[in-house]
């Protein structure tokens, strides 16, 4: 059976949150703000999670690029209840994470990066 793009990126998203505990939520995002995939927390809503990583990985690349940071890698938020962490998959989309702040952020970078290798196949 022919799955489509978003239903494999789901699942790949299932993954990520079963191999990282800490993970309370995941996205893949357009650069636009279109939401692509999500595994979010029902009380989250797609379109404001879609809208602000993009405009966070916009923000980013041009302190980045500004301040001679070179090419952005990731952007981590840091809040009293946790962090959110977007990495470049690649030109055109975002991976959003929301982690608790107990989180041992190497590892969660670490199952990241894993997991964009297959984004980047699937988009």
């Amino acid at each position: 059976m022919n799955r489509s793009r978003a239903e494999s990126i789901t699942e790949r998203l299932n993954e990520l949150e079963k191999l990282t505990p800490e993970l309370e939520g995941a996205a893949v995002v357009s650069v636009e703000g279109l939401m692509i995939a999500s595994r979010l927390p029902e009380a989250l809503s797609d379109d404001v999670m879609a809208a602000m990583s993009a405009a966070m990985l916009a923000l980013g690349e041009r302190i980045a690029q500004d301040l001679n940071r070179g090419k952005l890698d990731q952007v981590v938020i840091k809040g009293d209840q946790g962090y959110v962490l977007l990495m470049a998959v690649n030109e055109n989309a975002v991976l959003a994470a929301l982690v608790s702040e107990e989180a041992k952020l190497g590892l969660v970078f670490l199952d990241m990066r894993k997991a964009l290798v297959d984004f980047r196949q699937l988009l």
